[in-house]
């Protein structure tokens, strides 16, 4: 017998058999780990994707609540008795709605007799005045909002300047 044909002692063939149980072990555990992880990343996706679906689900059922008021304005048959009970039904309305708004985050910007502000309002055009000094805002078009601290619709404005001097 040469040496490299010395049989494997017990002992070692035991470690060998516990070293290869360890391992099957952990190659065991890494699939289903890998596995668990792979559900995860599958069940993240899906919850993202049903978030950009479903996420202002929440919104329109307070803004249907608005349009049912709506709604039941349009039925009124308009008469001379019943116009003022409409106007004030149509303001209610109005209110209900901006309410539900600002309840979600949205605010209306504040721009009449303001200092324009490019980053806030867009200048549709500019009118001689006396009254304000120039550079502020005389009129608004349609009115800015923000969602937060974002301007999602900046207002659209007349801005004041000095009078021609003739």
């Amino acid at each position: 017998m040469t040496e490299n044909d010395d049989p494997i002692a017990p002992e070692e063939v035991d470690k060998i058999s516990e070293l290869s149980a360890d391992l099957e072990k952990a190659k065991n555990d890494y699939l289903y780990l890998r596995a668990d992880f792979d559900n995860y990343r599958k069940s993240v996706i899906r919850e993202r994707s049903e978030l950009i679906k479903y996420g202002a689900e929440h919104v329109f059922r307070e803004l249907l609540e608005v349009l049912d008021n709506f709604e039941r304005a349009q039925l009124v048959e308009l008469t001379p008795e019943t116009i003022s009970l409409y106007k004030e039904g149509i303001d209610l309305t109005a209110i209900e709605l901006k309410k539900m708004l600002e309840k979600f985050g949205v605010k209306e910007i504040d721009c009449i007799s303001e200092h324009f502000d490019p980053s806030v309002h867009e200048a549709l055009g500019s009118e001689e005045t006396d009254s304000l000094a120039p550079g502020y805002i005389i009129r608004a078009f349609k009115r800015g909002y923000k969602l937060y601290d974002k301007i999602i619709r900046p207002a659209q404005v007349i801005v004041a300047k000095d009078p021609q001097k003739s």
